[in-house]
């Protein structure tokens, strides 16, 4: 089983207001990212939520998706990846780590990863666009204890670089796994 993660538990510090609940078309942010998300198949889809877990919960609530709270937070993201982890279901297989505020890449890249991921037997599995690695990221629960211990000051990126021969890259022709949204310069860049 592969369950898909989304981040969304940040502060939206540099936007200056809940970012995932900005209007994207007709509904949000986090509502376009949770689609896109559920298009791509995944077994299960657990969203973390943590500083605006109050708005987002009614939103987030019409999906079917799972919720679970990330009280550490202010920790930064890898606090809410590692809450995320440990949330999804014993059987779990792997996890693909969404984040919240980067409107989901088309389905067929998260497909294209999930293949590669049962092809290849490789434990962590990206997206590349142009030599540059972007998400969803797809992590074998074979390091579930592993990220557990990352240090925070560095994220998950450390991961790959611990394990680099158990790393499979998926080159892409879309930008769309670099971006997200941070300001409010990349919302309007978006909405363009």
């Amino acid at each position: 089983m592969i369950w898909a993660v989304v981040l969304a538990a940040g502060r939206s510090e540099r936007m200056g207001s809940a970012k995932l609940l900005l209007p994207m078309g007709r509904s949000t942010l986090i509502e376009t990212v949770i689609r896109g998300v559920l298009r791509s198949r995944p077994d299960g889809v657990l969203v973390v939520l943590g500083a605006d877990r109050e708005k987002l919960e009614p939103v987030v609530g019409r999906y079917p998706v799972r919720t679970v709270f990330n009280p550490d937070f202010a920790r930064g993201m890898l606090s809410s990846v590692k809450r995320g982890f440990e949330a999804v279901p014993p059987d779990a297989r792997a996890v693909l780590v969404f984040l919240g505020d980067q409107p989901a890449p088309p389905a067929s890249v998260t497909g294209r990863i999930i293949d590669a991921y049962r092809k290849t037997g490789k434990g962590i599995v990206l997206p590349a666009y142009r030599g540059r690695r972007g998400h969803p990221v797809l992590v074998d629960l074979k390091y579930r204890d592993e990220v557990g211990a990352l240090d925070p000051r560095i994220g998950l990126r450390q991961l790959p670089r611990a394990h680099p021969d158990d790393v499979f890259e998926v080159k892409v022709r879309t930008p769309a796994v670099l971006r997200d949204i941070d300001t409010q310069e990349d919302y309007r860049a978006l909405l363009k």
